[in-house]
């Protein structure tokens, strides 16, 4: 049974001088326990839309998802909460730490909402995690004090601390430099193959995305799969200019990027990227304080 699947998913919205955008068409996609998705697309393609959907922050306007055989329409908005708040972990290319908080406290939150022994033990698991990323001596440090690849790694520990199923990971290395990004990356497979779990990366950079097993390419907000093949010495090329060979659609000097299909002549959605994930995180943020509760 696969994990997550997608069948005809679209996505659209009205603009106040009632047109619509259509920001997600006919999307199909499964991916089951163990995977390494990438998918790479220019700003504005619908890629963090298609991220909320798979992680069940948002709803499409067609077609289905369904989570382990079951469609998510159907579930009530409380069942719907636990469901993605035990089996989903987000890592944000910005990070998303409560400032002022200290690491611990930020990896901690998520299992503020956990039940029985994973509440009561949250504390150690939270300090656990953050010594699995390397930070076991940083847990008192807050947001301010940590430098970007720091932050990241606080962000990926509270990510993983319940040990979700789907770990879906929007740009985790846009705001770091090439070394820390690809220490960043190595922790992130080595996590979820240790957990089995799935992992979906949506990137710009090329690089990046050839740690994935299955490649796919999104474009005016239709998806379709291809095959990337990297040199070996593709740890030196320019990420920078992988990157605009993403956003051009064509194949970079080396790198040998082959469309299943071709998209022509679709509308640029220079507006899709005004995507529900912020929404997400500023509830979040909003979020009664679990750190307080009894320990």
């Amino acid at each position: 049974m696969s994990l997550v699947r997608l069948e005809g998913v679209a996505k659209h919205v009205l603009l106040p001088d009632d047109t619509r955008l259509d920001i997600l068409r006919g999307i199909d996609l499964e991916i089951g326990a163990g995977d390494h998705v990438a998918i790479v697309g220019r700003s504005g393609s619908g890629k963090s839309t298609l991220l909320n959907l798979m992680g069940m922050l948002d709803a499409p306007s067609e077609g289905s998802v369904a989570f382990r055989g079951e469609p998510v329409r159907r579930m009530r908005k409380a069942r719907l909460d636990r469901l993605r708040g035990r089996n989903v972990g987000f890592v944000f290319q910005q990070f998303n730490l409560l400032a002022g908080r200290t690491a611990l406290e930020n990896v901690m939150m998520p299992l503020g909402y956990a039940r029985g022994r994973e509440f009561w033990t949250r504390r150690t698991a939270a300090t656990r995690m953050l010594e699995r990323v390397g930070l076991g001596h940083r847990i008192e440090s807050t947001p301010e004090q940590l430098s970007g690849g720091e932050q990241q790694r606080v962000a990926i520990a509270r990510a993983l601390v319940r040990r979700p199923a789907l770990i879906l990971a929007d740009e985790p290395t846009g705001a770091l430099d090439v070394e820390t990004g690809s220490s960043v990356m190595a922790l992130l497979d080595e996590i979820a193959s240790e957990a089995d779990a799935a992992l979906v990366t949506i990137t710009h950079d090329l690089n990046v995305a050839a740690r994935a097993r299955r490649h796919y390419r999104l474009d005016a907000g239709v998806l379709t799969s291809f095959q990337l093949d990297l040199p070996a010495n593709a740890a030196a090329a320019d990420a920078s200019g992988l990157a605009a060979n993403v956003d051009e659609g064509t194949d970079a000097a080396g790198p040998v990027a082959t469309e299943s299909a071709a998209v022509e002549g679709e509308p640029d959605d220079v507006a899709a990227d005004a995507e529900t994930m912020p929404d997400a995180v500023s509830e979040a943020d909003t979020a009664p304080d679990p750190i307080g509760a009894p320990s």
